[in-house]
């Protein structure tokens, strides 16, 4: 999801853990991706990894809200997202596991409860109640706020200049997109909203989290997806949460293996450490903003949603907030002990 980095520079430079590209985070060998794109200049192969994350996260959204139509159970899909990628990364996993098991209890908690199993059934139950465009712009565009406020609480700094008026436009974007339905009151449309707002939420727990292990992003997804996996198999076979898999279309499983297991739970992860790399922490956080734009736009011919004059206002607040917030305030210039 977008805003993964955000309001970075509100985080003293020892807390926010090991910059893109640093040997204590690895991130996606650029080997592995330039076997298929040779001709491609870094540059290009950075933007067009982060052009593929923000269709994949744009892919969520939309999965969140087709939910709902499908006929899977949000614990099947949830199986599909936290499953797939284990499958696939097994023998890496392996490899990694005393360096997974080494993170501490807390750090661990902030990964599992924040791209796990809490984050993602608020996600597709606020998809429901809501539209795509919602998902797509209330989840990663609260993200900074809700992240600068954990900083503020620890005591690391308000944000400043262009960080301060990024934040006040997401804060109006949302304001926007919920305000037609306050009055008169749809109690669907604000419930979805204020669930969504909780996944907002635990998504900053998450980005703290990962900015405080070091881990490489397979290493993440193995501890993010594993004891995940493990407690929706659990809530599954205890008949806590219904599923409904086995009496499923094929074509709906299919979709939502690839969206959710191969695309977020996978995909996703890799290709944004990978554009980090080749184009840095900030230029892919402007880009990946766009997200809350491809869900607009996708919508429409995928699902039939009409844009509304919320949509049309509250989307770009938030894209432009989220590219204002994302912006490292420049160098204060020293001024000479003499002067």
């Amino acid at each position: 999801m977008v805003a993964t980095h955000t309001t970075r520079a509100t985080v003293p430079p020892d807390a926010a853990g090991p910059r893109a590209g640093h040997p204590g985070r690895r991130g996606l060998s650029p080997q592995l991706l330039t076997r298929f794109l040779p001709r491609l200049s870094p540059q290009a192969e950075g933007l067009l990894a982060l052009l593929v994350t923000v269709a994949i996260w744009a892919a969520f959204a939309l999965s969140a809200r087709a939910l709902s139509a499908s006929s899977l159970l949000p614990a099947d899909a949830a199986l599909l997202r936290f499953g797939v990628p284990l499958v696939v990364l097994l023998p890496a996993l392996w490899r990694r596991r005393r360096r997974i098991a080494a993170v501490r209890p807390g750090a661990a908690a902030k990964i599992i409860c924040g791209a796990g199993v809490p984050f993602f059934l608020a996600a597709m139950h606020g998809g429901a109640l809501t539209s795509a465009a919602f998902v797509g712009s209330i989840v990663p565009g609260m993200v900074p706020l809700f992240v600068s406020a954990i900083m503020i609480r620890r005591g690391h700094g308000v944000p400043r200049g262009t960080q301060t008026a990024g934040l006040a436009l997401i804060a109006a974007g949302v304001a926007a997109l919920v305000w037609r339905y306050v009055v008169p009151v749809d109690t669907d449309v604000l419930a979805g909203s204020g669930i969504l707002l909780v996944a907002s939420g635990l998504w900053a727990l998450y980005t703290v989290g990962l900015r405080e292990v070091d881990l490489d992003p397979v290493g993440s997804i193995g501890l993010l997806c594993l004891p995940s996996f493990a407690v929706i198999a659990v809530l599954v076979l205890t008949g806590v949460l219904p599923t409904g898999i086995a009496h499923a279309a094929g074509s709906d499983i299919a979709l939502f293996l690839v969206v959710q297991g191969l695309g977020v739970g996978l995909c996703a992860g890799l290709l944004y450490a990978f554009a980090i790399r080749r184009l840095g922490a900030e230029r892919s956080s402007v880009v990946g903003s766009l997200s809350p734009v491809a869900v607009v736009l996708l919508a429409i011919p995928l699902l039939g949603e009409t844009p509304t004059l919320a949509v049309l206002v509250g989307v770009p607040l938030i894209t432009a907030g989220v590219v204002l917030a994302n912006r490292r305030p420049r160098p204060r210039p020293e001024v000479p002990a003499d002067a």
